[in-house]
């Protein structure tokens, strides 16, 4: 094993890459639409674009995880069709996804060289060369301008070295083309600024790299350009140098980025609230957040990825710790309680991931609607089908869940009626207040207004809401006011009748408004 670097005469003609008319369907839907584009060698190129604009499906053709429908794919001039990842990797192209692929027991050195250990022979053995393992492994890092010891277990290493670590790995393929799919969602500003350090040598290696991320701020410090993608369409590519976040948020949202909502109801802040937060921490989530959430109000929560939302409304829920602060429901102090003690005092929380955890896949739909009431329906700790089947009906009827057999298991069904149910379930107790994280996530545009107005019309009920969404419009458009969280803390408070998302999604950037 040799590791190999380019010559300077050769950055000029490695890495460079071309899409030409590339179209991706899935039977009638269009992920991504006749895209045509260039990413020149030895620059860092920004993909931005909103979830759903397609650039999940141009990573995956990049990625070699699916092909083109139609439309070319050329690297270096010469045509390429990738029928696996492993063709990808083949042509020079190595992929950086956010979740890491390093074993945690194992050392640096062996992580880089994951599947591909050094061996020499010894009295008629194959054994590893661990003493060239490490040598190997630390003239790499060092080349990268790392001071890291290749023999510590990447256990005692902070996310951020991990971090780091995994694109080394990536970079001890020599890869011409590297792909960072949200390297920061998760690192601390130190880590960031170690991670930027590596990535700007690289691009003097003369690299190709191609930077996705949610986080504009990061853009100007890190990239050389930004290409923009809208509902599967090319609309731009701007030079970092000459350009403005409000320009690239034009580009993300068309029209969409300066239109207001008009008002729609007002909620009365006079009466008490429902739901009080008081300088709430969680040390490295979020940090003395307070709040008041009122009966028959939708707040909402904004925030682009690594804000805290998730975070604090679990441990609101209490199904994480909190380090300070205070939570009072209804009125009675529930700092600390488990999520079973907030279900019963009357907090309903639909999570992130329904599949997981807000859903029993392989129960019915029944069961599932039944889960979170079953100290109402079952007598003496026996649950019976004719007690729960006013908890069924009531709720396939009020949320229009379309399934031909409640009986059926719950997998069965779309992912806008499996969202349904997950709200069903919770309905079923009466909650006072309800947790909705990314309710539309995965669920198509009917069934996306459907859940809307089970939220609205629950909220003319009296029931009161916070809304999570990292589709700023959503939030703009559901809520009655909208808290703006950033790195942790609450930065803002704005009205969605009075603020576009131009303005929204920069404050979500930069921490303030602008």
């Amino acid at each position: 094993m040799t590791l190999s670097h380019r010559t300077t005469s050769e950055q000029g003609t490695q890495g460079r890459l071309d899409f030409r008319g590339v179209t991706k369907r899935y039977g009638p839907t269009v992920a991504l639409s006749e895209f045509t584009h260039s990413f020149t060698p030895g620059r860092v190129h920004a993909l931005m674009g909103k979830n759903g604009s397609g650039k999940s499906t141009l990573v995956k053709l990049l990625a070699g995880v699916t092909g083109p429908t139609s439309g070319t794919i050329t690297i270096n001039g010469e045509e390429r069709h990738f029928a696996s990842p492993h063709d990808a990797f083949a042509a020079g192209i190595v992929t950086v996804h956010q979740e890491l692929s390093l074993v945690p027991e194992l050392s640096v050195g062996e992580n880089i060289f994951l599947g591909r250990l050094p061996h020499r022979h010894k009295a008629g053995f194959s054994v590893v060369d661990w003493a060239g393992l490490h040598t190997r492994a630390g003239e790499l890092l060092s080349s990268m301008g790392l001071d890291m010891d290749s023999r510590q277990p990447v256990s005692a290493l902070s996310l951020g070295q991990q971090q780091v670590v995994e694109i080394v790995k990536a970079m001890s393929f020599n890869p011409s083309i590297l792909l960072l799919d949200e390297p920061t969602s998760a690192l601390a500003t130190r880590e960031v600024n170690q991670l930027f350090a590596l990535v700007h040598r690289l691009r003097a290696r003369g690299v190709t790299i191609i930077y996705i991320t949610h986080r504009m701020s990061e853009l100007f410090e890190i990239a050389d350009t930004c290409t923009v993608i809208r509902d599967g369409l090319y609309i731009g590519s701007v030079e970092m140098a000459t350009t403005t976040p409000t320009a690239i948020v034009d580009m993300m949202f068309g029209d969409a980025a300066h239109a207001t909502r008009p008002p729609r109801r007002t909620t009365d802040r006079t009466t008490k609230p429902v739901l009080e937060v008081r300088n709430l921490t969680r040390s490295g989530h979020f940090h003395d957040v307070s709040f008041d959430l009122y009966p028959g109000e939708i707040l909402g929560i904004a925030g682009l990825l690594g804000a805290g939302r998730t975070e604090l409304m679990r441990a609101i829920f209490g199904a994480d710790p909190i380090h300070s602060g205070t939570v009072r429901l209804d009125g009675v102090v529930m700092t600390g309680k488990s999520p079973r003690d907030m279900r019963k005092a009357g907090l309903g929380y639909t999570p992130e991931n329904r599949k997981e955890v807000g859903l029993v896949q392989s129960l019915s739909t029944a069961d599932n609607l039944c889960m979170a009431s079953l100290g109402a329906i079952s007598v003496s700790g026996f649950v019976s089908r004719r007690r729960e089947r006013p908890f069924i009906g009531r709720q396939i009827t009020d949320l229009h869940i379309k399934c031909g057999d409640p009986d059926m298991p719950v997998s069965s069904l779309s992912g806008g009626n499996q969202q349904k149910v997950v709200i069903g379930k919770w309905m079923n107790r009466h909650p006072s207040v309800m947790f909705f994280d990314e309710p539309s996530r995965g669920v198509d545009v009917q069934a996306k207004r459907q859940i809307f107005e089970i939220i609205w019309q629950k909220a003319a009920d009296g029931l009161a809401s916070l809304f999570v969404s990292t589709e700023l419009e959503e939030v703009l458009e559901v809520a009655d006011r909208v808290l703006v969280m950033h790195l942790g803390a609450v930065v803002a408070e704005v009205d969605p009748t009075r603020t576009n998302l131009t303005e929204l999604y920069s404050i979500c950037m930069e921490g303030a408004r602008q």
